[in-house]
């Protein structure tokens, strides 16, 4: 018996502190060090959440850069992947079907990145390769009258480097991308 009432009490002491203690000292932490990737990096334009850095979000201009595709149609309370196979011919016409819609906004596109017609795995990547951000740019600047050099310019400032030089790939933030453009451009 009691070896019950010592597992009870170890039990409980456990509890507290990986259930209670550890959790609101790291969130403390956190807030202090970190208080805007704390509260989600969130986009505030005007004193009104627009969405957040960590998330992609769906643009439809044609003056705008697009983001991965999403399953989930950039709804956060719906994260999910396609669940296609890649093997299957319902997979292969919607790839034909989504190179084509690339072709057509984009006729200057020679050599479609993969990462714009494939669907992200969470459905909210907000970030393409830079390659894949400077294959939208022939059609924007159609769209914008903003020359190739000037948006190949804010690409290229806008593009984050591997991460202590080694991890991941290069990247932009789509999100983030737009804001600038949006500040360029008038819808």
């Amino acid at each position: 018996m009691k070896s019950v009432w010592i597992a009870v009490r170890v039990s409980l002491l456990f509890m507290i502190v990986c259930g209670l203690i550890y959790p609101l000292a790291t969130t403390g932490v956190a807030q202090v060090l970190f208080p805007k990737q704390a509260n989600g990096s969130l986009i505030e334009t005007e004193g009104v959440v627009r969405g957040s850095e960590l998330l992609a979000q769906g643009f439809e201009s044609p003056k705008l850069f697009q983001p991965r595709a999403s399953a989930a149609n950039y709804d956060p309370t719906a994260s999910s992947g396609s669940n296609t196979a890649v093997a299957s011919s319902d997979y292969a016409a919607a790839m034909a079907e989504k190179v084509e819609a690339w072709k057509k906004e984009n006729p200057k596109l020679t050599d479609i990145p993969a990462e714009l017609v494939t669907i992200s795995g969470s459905g909210f990547d907000p970030d393409l390769s830079p390659e894949g951000t400077k294959a939208q740019v022939p059609r924007i600047s159609r769209a914008t009258g903003l020359a190739e050099t000037t948006l190949n310019d804010l690409v290229d400032r806008l593009t984050k480097t591997r991460q202590l030089g080694i991890f991941g790939e290069p990247r932009v933030n789509v999100t983030e991308l737009n804001r600038e453009l949006l500040k360029q451009v008038k819808l």
